[in-house]
């Protein structure tokens, strides 16, 4: 890994819901928590930058390696559902003692933080932010990715592939996330992957989006595939108390493409979630 790769988190482990996972963590004891939950193939290293970001308005930013990526436990076959995932959640929360953390989520993390909140904290969680949620789901398109392309990702990984190799995949990523994800997709375990990718077709976040309470903000890539035009209608004809916003000139990976972007749009929200509520 060269020098520009290393990572900024302080990395610990945690037992929750009966696995071990490894968190990196950023910012000051005391600050207010925000839970980071990374998408499919993102382990929490991938999210570093990020995570430093974030933790500059006030915030102890967690990232959990979720069940199956980086240093966390894998879990048996069939238990890469919404609901493990949640319960994952809701044990770090506990164990981690994150009361009511915001939680930022994207692509699969945004998945998980809908079904966390309804599941396990309906009246008392934390302001969620869903960035590009896949819509995916019975009855609907199929996710864009398929299965065989995460693949076709991994197993380059596996065989050993470099920054040049990822950014064939994404060509405009910044040189040190291309240089994070050659070391560390690799760590993603085949059956997490696929399991997964099955719940993005079988499992409708748009029953976790209809049902959620309390403080929610979506934010898409104004040009994913994941999110498309028409679908964010659809959510907003369904929660139109629901904010949403659209980050311009971005896709699904929507702080990766464009990170100064993402922060400009999404800054306003984390300083009013530190304002004292009357």
């Amino acid at each position: 890994m060269t020098a520009s790769a290393e990572l900024a988190g302080a990395s610990s482990t945690v037992w929750a819901n009966g696995l071990r996972h490894r968190v990196l963590r950023y910012g000051r004891e005391g600050d207010r928590p925000l839970l980071l939950l990374p998408g499919i193939t993102t382990p929490a290293a991938c999210a570093d930058f990020l995570a430093v970001r974030l933790a500059e308005p006030g915030y102890r930013v967690t990232v959990p390696d979720v069940r199956g990526r980086g240093e966390s436990d894998r879990a048996p076959s069939g238990c890469h559902r919404l609901v493990d995932y949640a319960a994952d959640v809701a044990g770090l929360v506990e164990a981690l003692d994150l009361h009511n953390p915001v939680i930022v989520g994207h692509s699969m993390g945004a998945r998980i933080a809908a079904a966390y909140a309804v599941r396990h904290a309906p009246d008392d969680h934390g302001p969620l932010v869903l960035v590009d949620p896949p819509t995916s789901g019975p009855g609907r398109r199929p996710y864009p990715t398929t299965r065989q392309a995460f693949l076709d990702q991994l197993r380059q990984a596996q065989a050993g592939t470099d920054a040049d190799g990822v950014r064939a995949f994404y060509p405009r990523w910044p040189q040190r996330e291309l240089e994070l994800r050659a070391r560390f997709l690799a760590t993603c375990d085949e059956t997490a992957v696929v399991e997964t990718h099955e719940g993005f077709e079988t499992e409708d976040f748009v029953d976790y989006w209809t049902a959620l309470r309390g403080e929610v903000l979506l934010m898409r890539g104004a040009d994913s595939p994941v999110v498309p035009a028409d679908t964010a209608d659809e959510l907003h004809r369904a929660r139109p108390d629901i904010p949403m916003l659209s980050v311009a000139d971005t896709g699904h990976m929507v702080p990766w493409d464009d990170l100064a972007g993402f922060l400009d749009a999404l800054r306003p929200h984390l300083l009013s979630y530190l304002e004292p509520k009357e």
